[in-house]
């Protein structure tokens, strides 16, 4: 801890409950100072006042940023629906007459470690590998010619998916929450900043349960690509520094059960390796 920090630790009272946070910017989830450090954002105090709190939910959610200490703190994430047309067709649903859609996640869905319990509720587990991006900046309406401009890097997700809730939900007309937003539900890869590995509009993204490849595709058969994708939540959100967007997934979902090994990957970007347990 630096000598500010310490400082200004030394300095509060017993009554305040102190997670020192390596944070890229502040999220906006907890209420952040920068221990007297102004325009540093490389060491970010959170400092809640147990007399205010009721209790203590924990840190807020972030993730790894590849070749740095600080760390991506999450706002939202967004999830793009049936975004590859092959995809959209195996779910049954026509791509050229559905445009994308959305939905979120949790932001405590993400998942670091290698290991992923297997959901209650549910017979029919599926994986979905995806490109996510990760946003820095805040926006509105942004033009997808600018759009590029607010992403401060990639990482590859799976959108893991109780199928079976889903599709009950969907035949009922009810949203999707229990199919989609549940414990550790968002797996996900440290993020490569742009500045050191630029953007990714094509390449390969692939999937293999226990060896084996079960999803494969080009990132540029997109239906709606990264820019495009973020122009147009935008219309419906105000984006903001922390948000992360999972961008779809190809065809080739399917069910995996207690023991599978998974493995995927986007050209070059991290591998997640994830186990069912």
């Amino acid at each position: 801890m630096d000598p500010q920090s310490t400082a200004l630790l030394a300095g509060l009272g017993a009554d305040h409950v102190f997670v020192q946070k390596y944070a890229l910017f502040d999220s906006g989830r907890w209420p952040l100072g920068n221990a007297g450090n102004a325009g540093n954002h490389s060491h970010t105090l959170l400092i809640m006042n147990e007399n205010d709190m009721l209790f203590d939910i924990g840190p807020a959610p972030c993730v790894p940023i590849t070749g740095h200490k600080q760390k991506f703190p999450i706002h939202r994430i967004y999830c793009v629906g049936r975004n590859y047309a092959a995809h959209a067709r195996e779910m049954g649903k026509d791509p050229d007459k559905e445009p994308p859609f959305f939905f979120l996640k949790p932001a405590d869905a993400v998942l670091l470690k290698g290991q992923m319990h297997y959901p209650p509720g549910t017979e029919n587990l599926h994986h979905e590998i995806e490109l996510v991006v990760a946003i820095h900046r805040e926006g509105r309406n942004i033009p997808s010619a600018k759009a590029l401009d607010y992403v401060y890097g990639y990482a590859v997700g799976l959108d893991m998916t109780r199928r079976d809730l889903q599709f009950k939900a969907r035949d009922a007309g009810r949203p999707w929450d229990f199919g989609k937003s549940f414990d550790e539900s968002a797996p996900i890869t440290p993020i490569h900043p742009v500045v050191s590995g630029g953007h990714h509009s094509t390449g390969r993204i692939w999937l293999k349960v226990n060896g084996e490849v079960r999803q494969e595709a080009d990132l540029g058969q997109m239906i709606w690509n990264v820019p495009d994708t973020i122009a147009y939540l935008s219309e419906y959100y105000l984006l903001r520094p922390g948000d992360l967007i999972f961008t779809g997934t190809p065809a080739g979902v399917g069910a995996v059960k207690r023991g599978d090994k998974l493995l995927g990957g986007v050209d070059g970007l991290s591998e997640l390796a994830v186990t069912i347990i």
